[in-house]
């Protein structure tokens, strides 16, 4: 049996939407956040970092959000969530979720724990405003790469769907949210739509706004 170890609304999220994509059985464990589950003894022999999700499948213990979504799309390639492995779609998967993962959520850290780069709260505002211009120049990026395509690669539903979707929703109390780029917001629209993105929702307790 395969065990997500995950908060709600985390970086978890979109692991758990593969999970139910596939259609694995699998147990959903969520770490409360006020009581530092995550950083107690048991969950820090998983996960030295401390930090969600972390998945345990049989003898493997796997952590990073990232390194889940393609254990996962290549564990199980009849669910179809990755292209053909030496094709030049392949690569732009990987060009794709490696951005997601070292670019945009990075700059997501910096803007939601601006006191881990500064000291003071006006310059802690300030790092938190840098922060979320530049992803309002990641997500532009993006909305221009999907343009008019119903998913993001432009063909199949991928592992880069949920996990621009992840994050995506992290923008909806930012200044100028995902949902509002012209190609972006009816494409997280039709992400919501998915019954393993809907049926995660629910496990996890989240409600509207969705993204």
């Amino acid at each position: 049996m395969i065990t997500l170890y995950g908060m709600p609304s985390s970086a978890s999220m979109a692991p758990h939407i593969l999970l139910r994509e596939i259609g694995l059985p699998f147990d959903l464990v969520l770490l409360d956040r006020a009581t530092a589950a995550h950083k107690a003894p048991d969950y820090l022999r998983l996960n030295p970092n401390g930090r969600v999700p972390t998945l345990v499948d049989g003898d493997l213990v796997l952590f990073e959000s990232a390194a889940i979504c393609l254990h996962l799309a290549d564990s199980h390639p009849a669910a179809d969530l990755a292209p053909a492995p030496g094709t030049a779609e392949r690569a732009h998967f990987y060009q794709w979720l490696v951005f997601l993962t070292n670019t945009v959520q990075a700059d997501m850290l910096v803007y939601f724990y601006p006191e881990r780069h500064a000291e003071g709260a006006e310059a802690q505002a300030s790092v938190k405003a840098m922060a979320e211009a530049r992803l309002l120049e990641r997500f532009t990026l993006l909305d221009r790469e999907l343009g008019s395509k119903a998913w993001f690669l432009g063909g199949d539903y991928s592992a880069v769907d949920p996990y621009l979707f992840m994050l995506a929703r992290w923008t909806r109390f930012m200044g100028t949210p995902a949902r509002r780029l012209p190609n972006l917001g009816p494409y997280l629209a039709r992400v919501l739509e998915r019954p393993a993105v809907k049926a995660a929702f629910e496990a996890e307790g989240l409600g509207a706004p969705y993204y």
